[in-house]
């Protein structure tokens, strides 16, 4: 069988970075510089998913990179996007706000210069915390400096055709009516009551009228202000079924990822940057969203929404990475009680790009060690650090409340699975006790069991859960797993993995004395 060519380190990311160098070399374009985008939201609380965009296109960039070229990340903000629903725990003093740019709007928090920097802020802390390193340009400096002004004038000169276009492609036909440009009203500051339904071309000016316009489903009242406005000078934003096409074209983009909820407006931005602005769109990859444990999308007016901030209470900044570049296609439900299996699949992983895990599927193999390089951003560790069962750590973290980092730590020692205290495990400690504070309930593990196994679960459960304790919790699994004729290193690795979701674990009699047989009785009998 023909051995398949590697692209790269093996990976999804790699694939992309070549097709988009395949794509960029056909157009016959410059390769001195591979820009790559990410937009963020700044009028909503940023999400995993929010975060997801930027990582993604930074592992792009990686690629490209490690193929030669030169490359760098916008993350952009949209933080002259109109207010359009207050989100979830924010003060109802925003409502007189709604429809407003969010950069125009105060901080409600004070620690910002407004609403849209704070929210902006809080995805660029989860980009700095998880390594990501990007140049961050704000939609309020960019529309100010007039970097925009020649593609506004370009798509308002050619707004008749792109009105139609839009009818066409996705039936919208708002824009057959007025302009694909939102003037923030000169008299009431609000950008999506004021719609513009004249451009003044020689003069560079749209013609707008100030009134009522429903937004989030909510009739937001205009002032009836009639206004001119300025494409150069005053403010104002373009559609978003025009602006990516423009931003594309000024600032150079060759490859941007986007979700499905938006396809029908990168649909309309490709045809604009090709056959308006006479500028090829960038390579694109399309993502599933993430969705919540009940299969909703993740979002923050659903108040279901999963910050990279409380994740990395639980989780270290590489498992949110290892998140992201798994994989990029299918939509994922997730929730926070996915953290344990990312952190000790980590840890999987290190141990197979280290060569201390064999993997014999040379495929899996070449997949598994470039995951691991990128979940390291490319900068590698020399050696694997040392690895602690996140699940165990929990299990502990639950017992020893008092005196936590150091009592577990001891327990660590005392188990043969570390030999000394070290500050990577003490910080290990400190994250699975968050978890073990927060979350008491574990997923359930999907494991096999024959009946011979079901029948050995059951004697061990109720002989855990019996007033009188064994003797020798040790002696007493080997002996019921032998007389029910099952192999007593597979009945361990049916314990390891109903208690600590992993096959392999510190020597179970003593471990079960510890977390507390009762309680180890209960977690069986719900496997019987």
């Amino acid at each position: 069988m023909e051995q398949q060519e590697v692209i790269g380190k093996g990976t999804w990311i790699d694939k992309l970075a070549f097709e988009l160098l395949e794509r960029e070399k056909s157009l016959g374009r410059k390769l001195d510089l591979l820009r790559v985008e990410s937009g963020l939201g700044a009028s909503g609380v940023p999400h995993i998913g929010s975060l997801g965009d930027a990582v993604r296109a930074y592992g792009v960039k990686l690629a490209l990179e490690n193929l030669g070229y030169k490359s760098e990340l916008i993350a952009y903000s949209d933080d002259l996007d109109g207010l359009r629903k207050i989100p979830e725990g924010f003060p109802e003093s925003l409502e007189e706000h709604l429809a407003k740019p969010v950069s125009l709007i105060p901080d409600p928090f004070g620690c910002h210069d407004s609403y849209g920097m704070h929210m902006s802020s809080i995805l660029l802390d989860g980009l700095d915390r998880t390594g990501i390193k990007y140049e961050f340009r704000r939609a309020i400096d960019t529309y100010k400096k007039g970097l925009l002004k020649d593609q506004i004038h370009t798509i308002l000169q050619n707004s008749t055709k792109i009105g139609d276009k839009i009818s066409e492609l996705v039936g919208q036909e708002k824009y057959q009516k007025f302009l694909p440009y939102f003037p923030v009203c000169a008299n009431c500051s609000k950008l999506y009551t004021a719609e513009s339904f004249e451009y003044l071309e020689n003069e560079k000016k749209v013609r707008y009228k100030c009134h009522d316009a429903e937004i989030g489903g909510k009739m937001i009242k205009g002032c009836g202000h009639d206004g001119e406005a300025d494409i150069g000078k005053d403010l104002g934003k373009l559609a978003w079924k025009v602006e990516f096409a423009a931003r594309w074209a000024a600032f150079d983009i060759r490859f941007e990822a986007y979700g499905k909820d938006i396809m029908d407006s990168v649909k309309v931005n490709d045809w604009v940057a090709d056959e308006i602005l006479n500028y090829p769109h960038p390579h694109h990859v399309k993502y599933e969203m993430f969705l919540d444990k009940g299969g909703k999308k993740i979002s923050k007016s659903l108040g279901n929404v999963l910050t990279a901030q409380k994740w990395l209470e639980f989780g270290d900044p590489k498992s949110i990475l290892l998140l992201l570049y798994k994989r990029i296609t299918g939509a994922r439900e997730l929730g926070f009680e996915d953290i344990p299996s990312l952190m000790n699949e980590y840890n999987e992983l290190e141990d197979i790009f280290f060569g201390k895990l064999k993997v014999d599927n040379q495929a899996k193999l070449t997949k598994s060690k470039g995951l691991y390089e990128y979940v390291n951003l490319l900068d590698i560790p020399k050696q694997a650090s040392t690895h602690v069962n996140y699940r165990l750590l929990v299990e502990l973290a639950k017992i020893f409340k008092e005196d936590r980092k150091e009592r577990v730590m001891k327990k660590l020692i005392d188990y043969g699975v570390i030999k000394n205290p070290e500050p990577k495990v003490e910080k290990l400690i400190e994250l699975a006790g968050n978890f073990a504070d927060e979350f008491d309930q574990q997923e359930k593990a999907e494991i096999e069991l024959d009946d011979n196994a079901k029948k050995a679960l059951k004697i061990l459960s109720e002989t855990l859960g019996a007033d009188n304790e064994p003797e020798d919790i040790q002696n007493t699994i080997y002996q019921i797993a032998k007389s029910n004729d099952v192999q007593p290193k597979d009945f361990f690795k049916i314990l390891y993995q109903i208690i600590l979701g992993t096959s392999r674990g510190p020597k179970i009699g003593p471990f079960i004395s510890d977390i507390g047989r009762k309680q180890v009785a209960k977690t069986l009998a719900e496997y019987i």
